[in-house]
Protein backbone atom coordinates (compact mmCIF):
# COMPACT_ATOMS: atom_id res chain seq x y z
CA UNK A 1 0.00 0.00 0.00
CA UNK A 2 1.37 3.69 -0.87
CA UNK A 3 1.87 5.52 2.19
CA UNK A 4 4.22 8.50 1.61
CA UNK A 5 5.91 9.68 -1.78
CA UNK A 6 8.74 7.68 -1.91
CA UNK A 7 6.11 5.04 -2.33
CA UNK A 8 4.38 6.27 -4.56
CA UNK A 9 7.53 7.12 -6.94
CA UNK A 10 8.26 3.75 -6.24
CA UNK A 11 5.12 1.98 -7.61
CA UNK A 12 4.67 4.05 -10.50
CA UNK A 13 8.71 3.20 -11.78
CA UNK A 14 7.87 -0.81 -11.05
CA UNK A 15 4.50 -0.31 -12.96
CA UNK A 16 6.30 1.18 -16.38
CA UNK A 17 8.63 -1.54 -15.80
CA UNK A 18 5.97 -4.27 -15.74
CA UNK A 19 4.12 -2.55 -18.83
CA UNK A 20 7.66 -3.01 -20.80
CA UNK A 21 7.54 0.69 -21.24
CA UNK A 22 11.06 2.71 -21.66
CA UNK A 23 9.88 6.06 -21.71
CA UNK A 24 9.66 7.94 -18.89
CA UNK A 25 6.09 9.35 -19.07
CA UNK A 26 3.08 7.97 -21.22
CA UNK A 27 2.35 9.21 -24.71
CA UNK A 28 -1.25 11.48 -25.10
CA UNK A 29 -2.70 8.56 -27.38
CA UNK A 30 -1.34 4.99 -27.27
CA UNK A 31 -0.60 4.78 -23.61
CA UNK A 32 -3.81 4.42 -22.04
CA UNK A 33 -3.49 1.70 -19.90
CA UNK A 34 -0.35 2.92 -18.65
CA UNK A 35 -2.32 6.22 -18.05
CA UNK A 36 -5.03 4.58 -16.24
CA UNK A 37 -1.96 3.12 -13.99
CA UNK A 38 -0.89 6.66 -13.60
CA UNK A 39 -4.02 7.53 -11.92
CA UNK A 40 -4.83 4.32 -10.02
CA UNK A 41 -1.46 5.12 -8.09
CA UNK A 42 -2.26 8.72 -7.57
CA UNK A 43 -5.78 8.17 -6.38
CA UNK A 44 -4.27 5.47 -3.60
CA UNK A 45 -1.74 8.26 -2.74
CA UNK A 46 -4.28 10.62 -1.98
CA UNK A 47 -6.49 8.65 -0.02
CA UNK A 48 -4.11 6.96 2.01
CA UNK A 49 -1.41 10.26 2.68
CA UNK A 50 -3.53 13.02 2.47
CA UNK A 51 -6.49 13.45 5.41
CA UNK A 52 -6.76 17.24 5.38
CA UNK A 53 -10.07 18.81 3.66
CA UNK A 54 -7.86 19.99 0.20
CA UNK A 55 -6.36 16.58 0.41
CA UNK A 56 -9.80 14.69 0.95
CA UNK A 57 -11.34 16.62 -2.17
CA UNK A 58 -8.56 15.68 -4.11
CA UNK A 59 -9.05 12.18 -3.33
CA UNK A 60 -12.32 12.31 -4.48
CA UNK A 61 -12.19 14.05 -7.79
CA UNK A 62 -9.53 11.67 -8.84
CA UNK A 63 -11.44 8.65 -7.56
CA UNK A 64 -14.12 10.09 -10.32
CA UNK A 65 -11.75 10.46 -12.71
CA UNK A 66 -10.28 7.01 -12.00
CA UNK A 67 -14.09 5.21 -12.30
CA UNK A 68 -14.81 7.88 -15.85
CA UNK A 69 -11.63 6.05 -17.34
CA UNK A 70 -11.93 2.72 -16.40
CA UNK A 71 -15.55 2.69 -17.99
CA UNK A 72 -13.94 4.39 -21.43
CA UNK A 73 -11.13 1.52 -21.09
CA UNK A 74 -13.75 -1.00 -21.87
CA UNK A 75 -14.83 -2.13 -18.13
CA UNK A 76 -12.03 -1.73 -16.15
CA UNK A 77 -13.62 -2.19 -12.55
CA UNK A 78 -10.11 -2.08 -10.27
CA UNK A 79 -10.50 -0.44 -6.36
CA UNK A 80 -7.62 1.17 -5.11
CA UNK A 81 -5.40 -0.44 -2.67
CA UNK A 82 -5.98 -3.64 -4.15
CA UNK A 83 -2.46 -4.36 -6.35
CA UNK A 84 1.13 -4.23 -4.79
CA UNK A 85 3.66 -2.16 -6.93
CA UNK A 86 4.12 -3.85 -10.80
CA UNK A 87 0.97 -3.94 -11.94
CA UNK A 88 0.61 -4.80 -15.64
CA UNK A 89 -2.71 -4.91 -17.37
CA UNK A 90 -2.14 -6.48 -20.77
CA UNK A 91 -5.08 -5.58 -23.19
CA UNK A 92 -8.20 -2.97 -23.04
CA UNK A 93 -11.39 -5.03 -21.91
CA UNK A 94 -13.14 -6.08 -18.80
CA UNK A 95 -11.33 -6.74 -15.65
CA UNK A 96 -13.29 -6.61 -12.15
CA UNK A 97 -12.03 -6.35 -8.77
CA UNK A 98 -13.07 -6.88 -5.80
CA UNK A 99 -12.91 -4.01 -3.43
CA UNK A 100 -11.49 -6.36 -0.82
CA UNK A 101 -8.79 -8.76 -3.00
CA UNK A 102 -5.03 -8.03 -2.67
CA UNK A 103 -2.68 -8.87 -5.08
CA UNK A 104 0.66 -8.98 -4.53
CA UNK A 105 3.69 -7.78 -6.63
CA UNK A 106 4.19 -7.68 -10.07
CA UNK A 107 0.87 -9.29 -11.44
CA UNK A 108 0.50 -9.52 -14.96
CA UNK A 109 -3.52 -9.41 -16.10
CA UNK A 110 -5.30 -10.05 -19.35
CA UNK A 111 -8.86 -9.02 -20.14
CA UNK A 112 -11.89 -10.45 -19.43
CA UNK A 113 -10.72 -11.00 -15.93
CA UNK A 114 -12.96 -11.26 -12.64
CA UNK A 115 -11.33 -11.40 -8.76
CA UNK A 116 -14.78 -11.40 -6.99
CA UNK A 117 -16.50 -12.65 -3.79
CA UNK A 118 -19.19 -15.36 -3.93
CA UNK A 119 -22.38 -16.19 -1.76
CA UNK A 120 -22.52 -12.77 -0.18
CA UNK A 121 -19.44 -12.98 1.34
CA UNK A 122 -17.65 -10.03 2.02
CA UNK A 123 -13.74 -11.64 1.16
CA UNK A 124 -12.55 -12.31 -1.68
CA UNK A 125 -9.29 -13.54 -3.05
CA UNK A 126 -6.02 -12.94 -1.68
CA UNK A 127 -2.81 -13.30 -4.35
CA UNK A 128 0.90 -13.78 -4.02
CA UNK A 129 3.86 -12.08 -5.91
CA UNK A 130 4.90 -12.43 -9.42
CA UNK A 131 1.67 -13.99 -10.57
CA UNK A 132 0.25 -13.99 -14.20
CA UNK A 133 -3.80 -14.32 -14.78
CA UNK A 134 -4.62 -15.46 -17.95
CA UNK A 135 -7.40 -13.66 -20.50
CA UNK A 136 -10.97 -14.62 -19.36
CA UNK A 137 -10.38 -16.25 -15.77
CA UNK A 138 -12.31 -15.78 -12.84
CA UNK A 139 -11.21 -16.42 -9.19
CA UNK A 140 -14.11 -16.23 -6.92
CA UNK A 141 -14.09 -16.31 -3.66
CA UNK A 142 -12.66 -15.99 -0.03
CA UNK A 143 -9.23 -18.10 -1.23
CA UNK A 144 -5.21 -18.00 -0.86
CA UNK A 145 -3.67 -18.41 -4.19
CA UNK A 146 0.46 -18.53 -3.50
CA UNK A 147 3.22 -16.29 -5.42
CA UNK A 148 5.08 -17.36 -8.65
CA UNK A 149 1.64 -18.66 -10.14
CA UNK A 150 0.53 -18.68 -13.26
CA UNK A 151 -3.32 -18.82 -14.25
CA UNK A 152 -4.17 -20.23 -17.49
CA UNK A 153 -6.65 -18.49 -19.90
CA UNK A 154 -10.28 -19.31 -18.83
CA UNK A 155 -10.07 -20.77 -15.52
CA UNK A 156 -12.37 -20.95 -13.08
CA UNK A 157 -10.43 -20.82 -9.64
CA UNK A 158 -12.64 -21.44 -6.48
CA UNK A 159 -10.73 -23.16 -4.06
CA UNK A 160 -7.01 -22.26 -2.57
CA UNK A 161 -3.95 -23.11 -3.99
CA UNK A 162 -0.83 -21.88 -1.61
CA UNK A 163 1.87 -23.72 -3.25
CA UNK A 164 4.06 -21.98 -4.96
CA UNK A 165 5.46 -21.85 -8.20
CA UNK A 166 2.80 -23.64 -10.14
CA UNK A 167 0.59 -23.18 -12.95
CA UNK A 168 -3.09 -24.21 -12.56
CA UNK A 169 -6.22 -23.86 -15.25
CA UNK A 170 -9.34 -25.66 -15.70
CA UNK A 171 -12.92 -25.70 -14.88
CA UNK A 172 -12.50 -25.80 -12.39
CA UNK A 173 -8.95 -25.05 -11.83
CA UNK A 174 -6.31 -27.99 -11.16
CA UNK A 175 -2.32 -27.64 -10.85
CA UNK A 176 -1.30 -28.86 -14.24
CA UNK A 177 2.19 -28.13 -13.96
CA UNK A 178 5.41 -26.84 -11.84
CA UNK A 179 6.07 -24.38 -14.20
CA UNK A 180 6.05 -20.58 -12.49
CA UNK A 181 4.80 -17.36 -13.62
CA UNK A 182 8.11 -15.99 -14.93
CA UNK A 183 8.28 -16.31 -18.08
CA UNK A 184 5.38 -14.15 -18.80
CA UNK A 185 6.17 -10.91 -16.57
CA UNK A 186 9.17 -8.74 -17.75
CA UNK A 187 12.64 -9.29 -17.27
CA UNK A 188 13.35 -6.23 -15.35
CA UNK A 189 11.25 -6.88 -12.55
CA UNK A 190 12.87 -8.20 -9.51
CA UNK A 191 11.01 -11.06 -9.14
CA UNK A 192 12.67 -12.42 -5.63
Amino acid sequence: MIENKADLKRYLEQDRIALYKTRKKPRIAGDEIWQYEILLRKTEYYMNCKKSPLGKIISVWLHYKLRKKGRKLCGFHIPPNTFEEGLSIAHWGPIVVHPSARIGKNCRIHQCVTIGATNGQSQAAHIGDNCFIGPCSSIIGNIRIGSDIAIGANSVVTKSFEDNGITIAGTPAKKISDNNSHSNLAKALNLD
